[in-house]
């Protein structure tokens, strides 16, 4: 398996890079997002997954290591195949893929191309659940820059508390309590549920 290629990159597209690696030139198949960040480089180094088919060996490349692990968890829901991840990608920041997967928002989903109703939902239901921690554990999930709000979210995400569930409670101490400190929005947030 090709974990990541170093070298420069010799010829850019939205689509594709072609990478030199000490004399070795290597197609690559990347995302919109990749590309916005490696447009205005020379060289430097792409996260890889290498799709091994009976027609084709298919290098797909990716800025960051988390770009890499949404798409292989994308390419794990059956019905997803790599170009359709790799659209998925080039449509939103995996940040923001994460966040709507995580928040059951199978409607935003369905907004990328190729992506209908049942598919969105399946994506969701495989997903949600081993996304989540993710998002936790990056703080992806902050509700519009109210940090108080996303480190009490996250504190009872931590603690094994449904998401849904955790919304509400530290939704509902809020609006009783609004300067609360942290500990205390967890602790009221704790008695209600």
């Amino acid at each position: 398996m090709i974990a990541f290629l170093k070298g420069n990159f010799v010829n850019k597209t939205p689509a594709v890079v072609y990478v030199d690696v000490n004399g070795v030139g290597y197609e690559v198949n990347i995302s919109l997002n990749t590309y916005s960040k490696i447009q205005n480089l020379e060289g430097g180094t792409l996260f890889t997954h290498l799709l091994i088919r009976e027609d084709a060996h298919t290098l797909f490349g990716f800025y960051d290591a988390s770009e890499k692990d949404i798409f292989l968890q994308l390419i794990s829901v059956s019905g997803i195949g790599a170009s359709t991840a790799r659209v998925m990608l080039s449509y939103m920041k995996p940040e923001e893929l994460i966040q709507a997967i995580v928040q059951g928002n199978a409607r935003l989903l369905e907004t990328i191309k190729g992506i209908g109703r049942k598919t969105a939902e399946r994506i969701v239901l495989e997903l949600k659940d081993k996304l989540g921690k993710v998002a936790t554990e990056v703080n992806i999930s902050t509700p519009a820059g109210n940090s108080l709000q996303a480190d009490a979210l996250n504190a009872l995400i931590a603690l094994g508390i449904n998401r849904q569930a955790a919304e509400l409670a530290v939704q509902k101490v809020l609006k009783q309590h609004a300067s609360a400190s942290v500990e205390d929005v967890i602790k009221k947030s704790l008695q209600v549920l």
